[in-house]
Parts: structure tokens; C-alpha cells; sequence
């Protein structure tokens, strides 16, 4: 069921000047900074050779990052990014095993255009998980 790691996120103030870090750092490409206002983000990839770092700043104070910046000023990972064939049988699969689907359990559409959700922390030793329709 679970797939490749798509991305690794994360959340910065600055989402542009940290991907530009780690291209100046390591000569990765990076992506040009898109608004997601649905999700109360602006995101930048960086890409790698065998998956991708996402940049995500907060847009606004409602934003669901607004609150881990705050806890975290200088940044850090946020969540992680995993690819699924079927976001609808991993789902039902997921709380089939007791897993908590975050929001509404309806698949949102993600920065990469694709359905996603993101799984509660505390049933994955305490990281955010994010699977995204591959």
C-alpha cells in the first residue's frame, strides 16, 4: 500500500530564502513559490535526486502552520509525504487499522495537483504523515 517518499516539509518563515539554501548548499533544483490559499501555504520544492524537500510558509495567521512557526521560529520538519496507488483504499485501509485521518477523511487537492490527507501524529509515533495519490 504505501509507496515511495514523495517529500520531506518543511515549515519556515521564509519559504523562497530557505529553498534557495539548500540550492545554493547542494545544487538542487527549485520550483518557483505557489500560493496554496486553500491550504493556508506557500510552497517551494526542492528536488532531489530521489524525492523532494518542501518549503511551506505560512499565509496568514489562520493558517495551520501559523502555530508550529510560532513554537518554532527558526523552522523544522513538519510532515512527512508518502505515495499511495489508491488514497481512497489506503484511507479506509488506514482507519480500518485504527489510523485518524485529520479534517473531514475527504481527500483535499495538494500542491502537486493530486488528492491527499494527512494522518494524525500520535498514531504514527508522533510525526504528521501526508499520503498523496501517486
Amino acid at each position: 500500500m504505501l509507496g515511495r517518499l514523495n517529500h520531506v516539509a518543511i515549515a519556515v518563515r521564509d519559504a523562497e530564502k530557505a529553498a534557495k539554501i539548500y540550492g545554493a548548499a547542494f545544487g538542487a533544483e527549485i520550483s518557483a513559490a505557489v500560493p496554496l490559499p486553500e491550504h493556508g501555504v506557500i510552497t517551494v520544492f526542492v528536488t532531489l535526486p530521489n524525492t523532494k524537500i518542501e518549503f511551506i510558509q505560512p499565509i496568514g495567521e489562520a493558517s495551520p502552520i501559523s502555530k508550529f512557526i510560532e513554537r518554532n521560529a527558526d523552522g523544522g520538519i513538519h510532515h512527512i509525504c508518502y505515495d499511495v496507488p489508491d488514497i481512497i483504499a489506503a484511507r479506509d485501509r488506514l482507519i480500518a487499522e485504527g489510523a485518524r485521518v485529520l479534517g473531514d477523511g475527504v481527500p483535499r487537492i495538494g500542491a502537486h495537483g493530486k488528492p491527499v490527507l494527512f494522518l494524525h501524529p500520535k498514531d504514527f509515533s508522533g510525526a504528521l504523515v501526508e499520503i498523496e495519490q501517486a
